[in-house]
């Protein structure tokens, strides 16, 4: 009887391109989804993913995917999607290091690149990583937050305003590309390697800055946990905002177990005023409607997630102990990285001395300017 090598069986999944790929959640996704279309992933074993395209402006190290190296802004994007049926676009810049205008550029025209490009590809599915940030953060917010909730945030220079451009755009893609389906994924916090935003700048301060009559609420997402949310969303199907996060939250007490840094209070008017002087005259990186972020809850509820079976690896302490660990020897005052010494005496300071500190620094600043 003649014998030969059975030809394996061909997935009939879709073909999922990543951007992205080469670093962060994006890199994360891309590994996972290699691993469905190897046959090897997935809790139910099957590859419900034919093949992964990993896009992004160089060559990552994901064995077992396609690399097609290219920049999300590129026009020419499209001709590198004709065989997708999915993309993720994960390629989303949050460092308070880059300057704002660029910040927005690579974010808004990078999304809206990836959505002309899928629909002039055919491309049937796109799915866009923003913030739970677009819901802003406020005293009076519910915790947790409906998936369905308001967007809140202020549609200012912040990264949650080139979040909710993203989310816009979003929005009117069914009715500027017919057949096109679009869904928005939102993390909470971000930590893990390499995660360098706003809110983990916070935990770089010597000592947690608070509002008087407010408690934050916090909630964090490991990268990791974003690239599992996303692979369900991937294959799923997952449709509608979906919002990635730990489970529960973080009270003050429990930050400060965990952080082991004190905590010191101000006046909202006093936070917010000081701080939007010192981004003004260039001496903070963030506007300070940032600062909400740190001192109000934005907690949200994964409810589609879960109903998925979607369960998050990480818990808020878990998260929160990563991300001391990786901001351990950094010190930052509201958002901007200092050196050692000057946190010293931050520290030392207190919030009163820090406040008149500040003050000083506007006066001298504005000399300087006249």
């Amino acid at each position: 009887m003649a014998t030969g090598k059975v030809r394996p069986r061909r997935s009939k999944g879709p073909v999922v391109a990543v951007t992205g790929a080469a670093s962060g959640a994006g890199r994360l996704l891309a590994a996972r989804l290699a691993d469905r279309a190897a046959g090897t992933g997935g809790a139910d074993g099957k590859d419900q993913v034919r093949k992964v395209v990993a896009i992004d402006g160089h060559r990552g190290d994901v064995p077992g995917v396609t690399w097609r190296v290219v920049d999300v802004r590129d026009p020419l994007l499209s001709n590198r999607l004709s065989d997708v049926d999915v993309i993720v676009h994960a390629d989303v810049q949050r460092s308070p290091e880059l300057d704002p205008r660029d910040r927005r550029t690579h974010n808004v025209r990078g999304a809206q690149t990836v959505v002309t490009a899928a629909a002039a590809a055919r491309v049937r599915r796109v799915i866009l990583v923003t913030s739970a940030m677009v819901y802003g953060a406020s005293p009076d917010n519910e915790v947790p937050l409906n998936e369905d909730a308001p967007l809140l945030a202020e549609a200012n220079a912040s990264i949650a305003g080139d979040f909710l451009e993203i989310e816009d755009l979003a929005a009117g893609a069914p009715a500027s590309h017919p057949g096109l389906e679009v869904t928005v994924v939102r993390p909470a916090a971000l930590v893990g390697p390499d995660v360098d935003t706003v809110m983990t700048r916070h935990f770089e301060a010597p000592r947690l800055l608070s509002v008087k009559g407010s408690a934050p609420a916090w909630q964090f997402c490991h990268v990791e946990d974003l690239a599992s949310a996303l692979e369900v969303v991937v294959v799923a199907g997952l449709t509608g905002p979906v919002t990635v996060g730990c489970e529960g939250w973080l009270g003050p007490d429990e930050v400060t177990e965990i952080t082991g840094k004190r905590g010191f209070e101000l006046p909202a008017a006093v936070t917010f005023g000081m701080a939007e002087r010192l981004h003004r005259l260039g001496m903070t990186p963030a506007p300070a409607t940032d600062l909400h972020y740190v001192t109000y809850p934005w907690v949200v509820d994964t409810a589609r997630l879960r109903a998925a079976g979607w369960k998050p690896a990480y818990d808020n302490a878990t998260a929160l102990r990563v991300l001391m660990d990786e901001t351990a020897g950094r010190h930052a005052v509201v958002g901007r990285r200092v050196g050692g010494k000057e946190a010293t005496m931050a520290t030392a300071a207190g919030a009163t001395v820090a406040a008149l500190g500040a003050a000083a620094a506007i006066r001298r600043a504005r000399k300087r300017r006249r």
